[in-house]
């Protein structure tokens, strides 16, 4: 790749017009009148490579998205409003480190980080690929020492769990990834991961550990995260119990920017590993932040996790919007959301090393885009973000499932699903994958009358009468399905890539900066009013119900623990 060399390097404040207000989207709503009660089923029916027109193959990855309620014109329609909204501008904007992040005044290239070796991305006459792989090129070493037990801890013995205390994407994306890769890991090295400040977690989390062979990772750029620095004063505490201030450097490193603060709490510097303020935390996995998941699986396998999201890259920035993954899931993701209202979207993975998946996508999705107002300010007069849920499957077939066949609801529905397990237990993959397809397509296809009567053939009367309806199917429910050829630090890569160049898709369409995050904020604004006011100071302003609940926690709160 070669280097890009950009001068103007301010915030992209250029005002469009409103894209509710173009003919596009006039267009897609007289579109969506005439053809809803349009039924996949008939679609099928009628054009047997549908199939074959609605999918896309890339790598190791297959995206099928023929069980939607979409023809080529509802496509076609959707593409010219990704034109209308200058998709292919902002792609380029992102790619080039232009300031799109107008609220905040920062480049968003999380992109950068998984560029390959020997490429350059030159900003403000800086390289920053230069500096990506300087990085990588110490947690490299640090990684190697602590598999290779070179890395010692106090007493001389080599570390057998690591604890990553973090939140939000400090935690959620490393522990998506080490899960999901788990079968790469190294089986006498055992990673834990720690965001909640309830207690109750570290304690647990601690109470079978060594403070001699536990080394912890501090995630936080700034080092003042306070759900962070509260578990990390824990896990300090715990080791001083049996180790010297002498000794944290052994058993501590840092991912962070603020160096006098990190070598305050006792830890070298030299094991300080950084990123940049263009990298936001939902996607910082790729970043010195995803150090637990090098210690898991390794250095190499952590660099196929970055290859993999590279191929995604490539593929997003150079594919035909025709035939581009992210672009046509957050087209349909548009579709649904904006102009079916279907306002909750669903995430089932198949695997059970991706069981905490849509936990990812949750965050990732509905942090970026659950926003009322656009990138200047604007109210915003359509619906935005969607509810982002889901779990693994067969589990959810078992739960939420008869909601999505035989409910009011509309919800669009991702499946994701490994081809190969990395654990063949005779028959159990096979049906795994059958229990996937099936649920697709029994959402699409449904079951009519004629099917049931058929069914029921023993059944008459009153007893047809109240049995008949309740075995009714009306289907239509659309879905996407995500086959992987297996799981793979690749194919995981191109899979999260995707989400993430999805979710930027829509902001795009909207309208919205979908890398700020002012919504969580405020929240722990208040919580610092209210901290001390559970300690018994005085200041109460709030209303009624949480003065009220204040009272209640001082009245049944031991003191003494």
């Amino acid at each position: 790749m070669t280097a890009r060399h950009f001068s103007d390097f301010r915030p992209v404040v250029t005002r469009q017009r409103d894209i509710n207000t173009t003919p596009a989207w006039a267009r897609l709503h007289q579109h969506q009148r005439a053809t809803r009660h349009m039924h996949m089923k008939e679609l099928f029916e009628q054009d047997p490579t549908r199939f074959e027109r609605f999918s896309v193959r890339l790598d190791g990855m297959l995206f099928d998205y023929s069980k939607n309620r979409v023809t080529d014109r509802t496509m076609e329609l959707l593409f010219d409003l990704a034109h209308v909204a200058d998709l292919s501008g902002w792609m380029r904007k992102m790619r080039q480190g232009e300031l799109i992040n107008v609220s905040e005044g920062r480049a968003v290239l999380h992109t950068a980080l998984r560029l390959p070796p020997g490429a350059k991305l030159e900003v403000n006459g800086r390289d920053l690929a230069g500096d990506v792989h300087a990085v990588l090129a110490r947690l490299r070493d640090f990684t190697d020492a602590v598999r290779g037990g070179a890395w010692k801890g106090f007493t001389g013995k080599a570390i057998t769990d690591v604890v990553n205390l973090g939140i939000g994407g400090s935690d959620l994306g490393p522990l998506v990834v080490a899960e999901a890769l788990a079968p790469y890991r190294k089986r006498d090295l055992r990673v834990h991961f720690v965001s909640n400040v309830d207690g109750q977690q570290i304690a647990r989390t601690l109470e079978s550990l060594s403070p001699e062979t536990t080394l912890f990772v501090i995630a936080s750029k700034s080092f003042s995260t306070p759900e962070t620095l509260l578990n990390a004063g824990a896990a300090r505490r715990w080791f001083l119990s049996a180790g010297r201030e002498s000794d944290i450097a052994r058993h501590f490193v840092a991912v962070s920017t603020n160096e006098p603060a990190v070598r305050k709490f006792g830890i070298d510097p030299a094991n300080m590993f950084e990123f940049w303020d263009w990298v936001g935390g939902r996607y910082s996995v790729w970043s010195a932040i995803g150090l637990p998941v090098m210690l898991a699986i390794g250095f190499d396998a952590f660099r196929g996790l970055l290859d993999g999201a590279h191929r995604m890259d490539e593929h997003f920035f150079c594919a035909p919007f025709e035939k581009n993954i992210p672009v046509i899931m957050a087209l349909l993701g548009v579709w649904y959301n904006t102009f079916y209202r279907a306002h909750t979207h669903a995430i089932m993975p198949y695997d059970h090393g991706l069981r905490r998946l849509p936990a990812h996508i949750q965050q990732l999705d509905m942090e970026s885009n659950g926003k009322r107002v656009g990138r200047h300010g604007e109210r915003l007069d359509f619906d935005t973000g969607p509810v982002i849920w889901g779990e693994e499957g067969v589990n959810s077939q078992h739960a939420f499932f008869q909601l999505l066949h035989q409910g009011t609801r509309l919800v669009p529905s991702d499946f994701i699903v490994p081809m190969n397990s990395h654990y063949p237990l005779e028959d159990q993959h096979k049906v795994l994958v059958a229990n996937c397809f099936a649920q697709t397509e029994a959402l699409m296809r449904g079951k009519t009358e004629a099917e049931v009567m058929r069914e029921l053939t023993d059944v008459s009367g009153d007893r047809l009468d109240v049995l008949l309806p309740q075995k009714l199917f009306p289907g239509n429910q659309p879905s996407n399905t995500l086959a992987l050829d297996r799981v793979t630090p690749q194919t995981l890569g191109m899979l999260l890539a995707a989400y993430e160049h999805k979710v930027f898709v829509q902001g795009v369409i909207w309208g919205i900066n979908s890398f700020d995050q002012w919504g969580v904020e405020y929240g722990k604004q208040l919580a610092s009013r209210i901290l001390p006011e559970l300690s018994g100071a005085s200041g109460f302003g709030h209303d009624c119900s949480t003065e009220g609940l204040i009272r209640h926690f001082l009245v049944h709160h031991d003191a003494s623990h």
